[in-house]
């Protein structure tokens, strides 16, 4: 059941950052910072269905994780859901078609390291 848990937190989440990150890209970076300028680009990235999406997610993910949390230790749960980096890392790539650089992988692979650790 504990990793039941962590598959749908990790699969939730990194679905999550995805649609926030295409959304933000599609959007555009924000470089006035004023009070109404804010608003109003709060206004438009809110009204997605990407937004929407990945705070459903966020709140699939967030419900599992307590769910994880009265069945595992702590010092399980948390280094378990690091395997979201790895997943995330991979989707970047993939499917966001980003450029992930030589140190990033290895640090992906530290992480991938340490999750199977907390595995065994």
């Amino acid at each position: 059941m504990k990793w039941l848990c962590v598959a749908i937190i990790v699969a939730a989440t990194t679905a999550s950052d995805a649609l926030l990150t295409r959304r933000m890209k599609q959007h555009g970076e924000i470089r006035d910072f004023r009070l109404g300028a804010l608003g109003r680009a709060l206004a438009a990235v809110a009204r997605s269905w990407h937004v929407m999406a990945a705070m459903a997610l966020l709140a699939v993910s967030f419900f599992a994780f307590l769910s994880l949390l009265a069945i595992a230790d702590m010092s399980f749960a948390v280094p378990a859901t690091a395997a979201t980096f790895v997943v995330e890392t991979l989707v970047a790539r993939c499917l966001l078609r980003e450029r992930v650089s030589a140190r990033r992988w290895l640090g992906t692979a530290l992480v991938t390291g340490g999750v199977v650790l907390i595995a065994l």
